[in-house]
């Protein structure tokens, strides 16, 4: 029997619907708009995407965007010159610098630069911090879209063994200290395994869950999954499609085709944890604003 499609795109559109009354309410309560500012430096053409979708999404729903497209050539502490007068503009509540930044320039210290209070990305340590002690106030938007597409799609991660490939700060890490919480959105067996971890293929195949987060194009084969699990792929990974009209195709760092022969459900790429994660930015940034106005929001889950 072929896989559940676990769709991102009705699940965000599912999220949207929750902060349209939300926003309404901070419009009519307060006479306030949420604002975003998002800072892209260079001209990388993936972040350029990025950052179009997510000023398309505010404006959307109605919410203040601000982009700052500055050139590859700007220092680092006219950066940060940039995000302290973005800190203490009222009227912005969530600070978003694209990722990757030019070489010259540090980006821990960067992070570190934007206030804790409107770091909607969820990557300063402070926020990092109180995610690993399960009291968080912004989650890191991809894990937090991946946290909340299984759930709300049904399959909840409590009591399951979770397997993650990938160990980064943005991904692999976030997840892992959510989903091992002690929170009825939670309560997994969590496994984190990465490009080092010998007999890969052995620690996959225990997961119920499988959650792919690595970087390569279609690594995850049939061999490597347990029947009947369900796959969660992060990976966006462009390669050459001469068959299509840009010369390339879009795909995950799960063998799609092949994997939806064998586990229960699957995400798509694209379709999948993409438009979550610009969902759950949008999430974060009304977030922000509500609780700079005492509001305390209803869980997202």
């Amino acid at each position: 029997m072929p896989a559940e499609l676990i769709s991102g795109k009705l699940i965000s559109a599912q999220i949207y619907e929750n902060l349209k009354s939300r926003i309404e309410n901070l419009k009519t309560k307060f006479d306030t708009v949420a604002g975003l500012a998002v800072i892209l430096v260079g001209d990388n053409p993936a972040s350029q995407v990025y950052v179009k979708m997510k000023s398309k999404m505010c404006d959307q729903l109605g919410l203040t965007s601000e982009e700052f497209r500055l050139s590859s050539s700007i220092t680092q502490n006219e950066l940060i010159g940039i995000i302290e007068s973005l800190n203490s503009n009222p009227n912005i509540d969530g600070i978003l610098v694209q990722l990757p930044l030019p070489k010259h320039i540090n980006e821990e210290e960067i992070i570190y630069a934007i206030s804790p209070d409107k770091d909607v990305d969820g990557f300063h340590p402070v926020n990092v911090g109180k995610l690993l002690i399960g009291n968080p106030k912004f989650i890191p938007c991809t894990p937090f879209g991946v946290w909340v597409l299984l759930n709300n799609s049904g399959h909840s991660v409590e009591g399951k063994h979770v397997v993650i490939v990938g160990r980064s700060n943005i991904v692999g890490k976030p997840l892992m200290a959510m989903l091992c919480q002690k929170h009825k959105n939670a309560n997994a067996t969590v496994t984190i395994c990465h490009s080092r971890t010998p007999n890969l293929p052995d620690i996959t195949r225990m997961g119920d869950i499988l959650i792919v987060a690595m970087g390569v194009p279609e690594f995850i084969k049939k061999d490597m999954v347990k029947p009947g699990a369900v796959v969660i792929d992060v990976g966006i990974n462009r390669i050459p499609d001469e068959s299509s009209s840009t010369g390339y195709r879009i795909v995950g760092d799960a063998a799609y085709n092949e994997l939806s022969e064998i586990a229960s459900a699957i995400t798509p790429v694209p379709g999948g944890v993409g438009p979550m994660t610009i969902a759950m930015l949008m999430h974060n940034t009304v977030l922000s604003c509500e609780l700079k106005k005492g509001i305390k929001s209803n869980p997202i889950i």
